[in-house]
């Protein structure tokens, strides 16, 4: 098959044409792109124009340079990871819940409000706020009635150890001692 040079010059001419069209159509949709990227990434018109305009002047290399040059993140997931950094600060502030009811209570309150569990003893010197397990006043240093004196055990590592029944029964005494103040009866008030 013989092909005459105007068939020939009609198929180069339309290929010419196909080709200018598609890079016309990939031109504007990498600007469109561009468009849309930036203005999810930023609000500030002035970067939203610089943007366009280096993609649009320099076409594929101009789309290289706004790849590199682009904010990291989008606004939503700026947003998001703020809303994650403030979900995690709460949760590590967590307000404070009575154990008996699990309701929120005040660092300062004694008793419960609503289940009258207690949650806090004063000092008989001070009077200030003790937590239920300390057996001394951190604040002027008077031992709390009822609790006994931790010794530390190196008081005990040079003394013979004659009866285990008694020291264990000893041992079990200072236990409940030490716990009876984290023993309560939930009272419900009569109605």
């Amino acid at each position: 098959m013989v092909l005459d040079p105007q068939t020939i010059n009609n198929l180069i001419m339309g290929g010419t044409a196909w080709g200018l069209a598609f890079l016309a159509a990939l031109w504007l949709s990498l600007i469109l792109w561009t468009y849309r990227d930036i203005s999810s990434r930023k609000r500030n018109p002035v970067t939203r124009i610089l943007a366009v305009i280096i993609v649009a002047l320099l076409f594929v290399p101009g789309i290289i340079i706004y790849l590199i040059l682009r904010p990291p993140h989008t606004m939503e997931e700026e947003y998001q990871h703020v809303l994650e950094e403030e979900a995690l600060v709460q949760s590590i502030e967590d307000p404070q819940v009575c154990p008996g009811c699990g309701r929120h209570i005040q660092a300062t309150w004694m008793v419960c409000p609503n289940c009258h569990t207690r949650l806090m003893k004063a000092c008989q010197e001070c009077h200030q706020l003790l937590e239920l397990g300390w057996n001394l006043c951190p604040y002027c240093g008077t031992p709390v009635p009822g609790m006994r004196e931790r010794t530390h055990p190196e008081d005990h590592t040079n003394q013979p150890n004659p009866a285990g029944e008694e020291i264990s029964a000893v041992k079990n005494e200072t236990v409940e001692d030490e716990f009876s103040d984290f023993i309560h009866v939930v009272e419900k008030p009569e109605k």
